[in-house]
């Protein structure tokens, strides 16, 4: 186990808090879980669900520690190579998209064989931030024209949210607001970012107008998002209503201390408990003190990712962390912003903590470049200590020699070597 802490490289604070924001996972997931049991299986016996969230936390920590190893340059090509892919994965996913438990999810493909449904956006927007940040210090010194910059850039970076957006608006939406971060930090010129905001938000527009002229056309889910904006701002009712409803139910019920470990009790009552709205099943058994310390955990992981981005060692590393970095903290903050009613229903995960094998996987994958970009500069810092350890030794070896030789010097210079001019005096007498 050692041996196995000491091969960790990268940053150690980012380990310490991902590892502690996975074993906390295990209780809440535990407890939520029981619900989809009774449901499913006639029982409340939710151990099933426990070993298999453990499982997927388990593959996530491996891919976790095999990304990081991997030299985080090397992601430049990968990101360029991987994107058409993405692209085809997104297009039969919108074409094939599975249903799960009984209600359209075009975001979700199931993979052959092994049976596990995989979202192939969270794939797609960790490729593509790791394309934005390539361009971003590729470009860095040279200047940027906007007209080249629509076919190297935001060409990609449009294919890939048109294909999303249909059927996961808040994903696209969320795309959309980091690739602009992205480009405001890497120093992209303001008044053409200005220009793709607005022909962003005229593309939703014409997207909205033409889905409901055309409905049935192509798969989307415009009214689902407009049902859930137009609930979000009225006193209708209807499931995401009902949902929120409960979450909030939790969350007063847990005071400040909460009920305690698995005594939940809206857990029986809210549908996704133990993933899109876990963290109101957390702020019920563990109450303010539990929700504040999830939601701490968040941002001394943002301050940490700060630090890590301010140490790269280069432009490309340092939008790296960045691009994927932040996404993971504003997801979160969605997902409970989402339980207190400050957003609509987005269906967003708590990262790490709710239930959910592809999910976590990406965000491990996330981690992993992030913590390879720590890497190096550890050994950036590692080289330069080996390199002052040489410096050092050889100045010892050289002052070392140099006493001797003196020292060497003084013997030969001896007064018994040296003739005495009274010889000859001194004989004759």
């Amino acid at each position: 186990m050692k041996e196995l802490i000491y091969s960790l490289k990268g940053d150690k604070v980012i380990w310490a808090f991902v590892a502690l924001l996975a074993l906390f996972s295990f209780m809440p997931v535990f407890s939520a879980s029981s619900n989809l049991a009774y449901m499913r299986h006639g029982s409340g016996n939710a151990l099933t669900y426990l070993l298999k969230h453990g499982a997927q936390v388990f593959v996530g920590f491996f891919i976790l520690y095999k990304v990081h190893k991997v030299p985080y340059h090397y992601f430049r090509t990968i990101s360029r190579l991987l994107l058409p892919v993405v692209w085809l994965l997104l297009i039969y996913t919108l074409l094939k998209g599975t249903v799960i438990d009984g209600a359209n999810a075009s975001r979700w493909i199931q993979i052959p064989f092994i049976g596990i449904t995989f979202q192939t956006s969270t794939l797609a927007s960790i490729v593509l931030y790791v394309f934005v940040a390539r361009y971003l210090s590729k470009t860095r010194e040279t200047a940027i024209t906007f007209k080249s910059s629509l076919w190297e850039l935001w060409l990609p970076v449009f294919v890939t949210i048109i294909l999303i957006l249909p059927a996961n608006l808040s994903t696209a939406a969320l795309i959309f607001s980091m690739v602009m971060i992205l480009t405001f930090i890497g120093k992209y010129p303001i008044k053409y970012i200005g220009i793709i905001i607005g022909a962003g938000i005229l593309g939703l527009v014409f997207f909205i107008l033409v889905a409901k002229a055309f409905p049935g056309a192509f798969p989307n889910r415009v009214d689902t998002w407009i049902s859930r904006i137009d609930n979000f701002t009225s006193n209708k009712s209807d499931e995401d209503d009902y949902q929120i409803e409960k979450a909030k139910i939790a969350i007063a019920s847990g005071g400040i201390y909460g009920l305690g470990p698995g005594k939940s009790v809206q857990k029986n009552f809210l549908p996704q408990s133990s993933s899109d709205f876990i963290y109101a099943i957390i702020v019920e058994e563990y109450g303010l003190f539990g929700g504040l310390l999830v939601m701490g955990l968040y941002l001394l992981l943002l301050f940490r990712f700060v630090v890590a981005a301010h140490k790269a060692n280069s432009l490309f590393g340092k939008l790296v962390v960045i691009g994927l970095g932040f996404p993971i903290i504003f997801q979160a903050f969605t997902n409970m912003a989402v339980a207190v009613e400050l957003l609509p229903v987005t269906g967003q995960t708590l990262p790490l903590i709710s239930s959910g094998g592809s999910s976590i996987w990406m965000t491990c994958i996330a981690l992993g470049i992030i913590l390879s970009v720590t890497k190096k500069e550890e050994e950036v810092a590692e080289e330069q200590a080996e390199k002052q350890k040489r410096e050092e030794a050889l100045q010892m070896l050289i002052d070392k020699q140099l006493l001797e030789d003196e020292v060497a010097e003084q013997e030969d210079f001896s007064i018994e070597d040296v003739a005495n001019p009274l010889e000859p005096i001194l004989k004759r007498n």
